[in-house]
């Protein structure tokens, strides 16, 4: 956390311990303490203030080979644009709403995700909720609500519990590394199935099913290798 204002920091280490997978590494007050910290702690995130002695946010930033994902913290929304020119993860203007601040720290536990160690914990539980974001806007819903996720390119169709489909900037693989296991299950390289939404399978042929959404008409195909995961990940003794 990197803010010159000792208030301010209090502040987030406060909403901080809402979220008890994010570990606080350490704190600075100024451009070189802050680079100090970062080149000797390595973080994998900061919350980042604009103003500060010595330079400002992005000074400290260009002074880093490697910066780590940043969340801007500033009472200053006239830097926005910059901030997401370099790749911010979020702006978060002061003074800072708890539920505000915990729609930037799924972004950035997102953010950080291809980071994570192959055995690491996922992100989310199935009793938190998850930001998506579309094109237009960011919205965030329960993880239980999320029923199938579908491959679009880059992009990812999300279809969720009372709500018409989501398109969402973002890959399905990302994904995969965020959600539980095992409420979620990855079907093929295309599709990742919530195991407990309330779906139907209709069987056209031996290699050829769709799963139907619930009480609506919306119909998801499954190819032959995503059935067979289904049977197998849907057997007695596996969940």
């Amino acid at each position: 956390m990197i803010d010159d204002e000792r208030l301010a920091r209090q502040g987030l280490r406060q909403m901080l311990a809402a979220h008890p997978r994010l570990q606080i590494v350490g704190e600075a007050d100024s451009k070189e303490t802050a680079l100090t910290l970062i080149q000797q702690e390595k973080p994998d995130g900061i919350f980042l203030d604009v103003h500060m002695p010595g330079g400002t946010g992005f000074d400290l930033l260009q002074a880093l080979e490697a910066p780590p994902k940043v969340v801007m913290v500033t009472a200053h929304a006239e830097h926005a644009i910059r901030a997401f020119d370099i790749e911010a993860v979020d702006y978060l203007l002061k003074p800072v709403k708890p539920a505000r601040f915990a729609q930037a720290v799924q972004r950035l536990q997102a953010a950080c995700a291809p980071a994570l160690a192959p055995d690491q914990e996922p992100t989310f539980t199935p009793e938190d909720h998850i930001c998506l974001r579309t094109p237009q806007r960011t919205i965030t819903v329960p993880v239980r609500d999320l029923l199938v996720l579908q491959a679009e390119g880059d992009f990812t169709r999300i279809y969720l519990k009372n709500s018409l489909p989501l398109m969402i900037c973002a890959p399905l693989g990302q994904y995969e590394k965020l959600l539980p296991s095992p409420l979620f299950a990855r079907l093929d390289r295309s599709l990742i199935l919530n195991l407990q939404a309330p779906l139907h399978l209709h069987r056209k042929s031996r290699d050829e099913a769709s799963l139907i959404l619930g009480n609506t008409n919306q119909e998801v195909p499954l190819g032959r290798t995503a059935q067979q995961r289904l049977r197998d990940a849907l057997k007695p003794g596996d969940a």
